[in-house]
């Protein structure tokens, strides 16, 4: 095979062989490092955390227009917020954390030496829905299935409409050794819980 030709070997990553990357992906919207920051968030979410039904997002469920930079979204093994009113909810009806059903969250990948501000934040809060969607046929498809494998009582959901406590989004920071740590973030000011 001559030099100037790709080869493909198995060692080489490939973005959708971990899980689906949505429409719109192409290095026009977003630089390749952006890109490869939220594959390799991806990664350490479906390889490490157990998430499901993961995507890459490049542009605005809202606007379709170019997000500020690529999102995550998917399905975490177990809750990863509880709105304190809910939490009352769940108490009052003798709920436990597994009989309730997760949520669809938005990740937002970034480096550790990256610095951000509230625009920042209010720009990416500002081009996203308050809980990702399943976009394709396929993807509800999977995630209906992935739910009704779950014993019944886990179709319980307290939600009324709208999510709690606003948009919300998980900010993954990924370090210098490729360790990531994960923060709840929120847009706005959320009730604090009762301990």
């Amino acid at each position: 095979m001559p030099l100037s030709q790709p080869s493909h070997s198995p060692t080489q990553a490939d973005p959708t062989s971990t899980a689906k990357v949505a429409e719109g992906c192409g290095t026009a919207t977003h630089p390749a490092y952006l890109q490869a920051l939220a594959r390799e968030v991806q990664h350490n979410l479906l390889h490490q955390h157990n998430w499901t039904s993961l995507r890459i997002h490049t542009s605005s469920p809202l606007s379709h227009e170019p997000l500020p930079r690529p999102l995550v979204s998917g399905l975490p093994p177990h809750r990863i917020y509880v709105h304190p009113d809910e939490q009352i909810e769940e108490l009052k009806q003798g709920l436990k954390e597994e009989d309730v059903g997760v949520e669809r969250e938005w990740v937002l990948p970034t480096r550790l030496k990256e610095k951000w501000s509230l625009r920042r934040f209010g720009e990416v809060f500002d081009g996203i829905s308050e809980e990702p969607a399943a976009s394709t046929p396929d993807e509800t498809q999977e995630e209906e299935e992935e739910e009704a494998a779950m014993p019944v009582q886990t179709h319980v959901n307290v939600k009324h409409g709208k999510r709690r406590g606003g948009k919300r989004l998980l900010l993954a920071t990924v370090g210098d050794d490729s360790t990531v740590v994960y923060y709840i973030v929120h847009d706005g000011i959320v009730k604090p819980r009762q301990n």
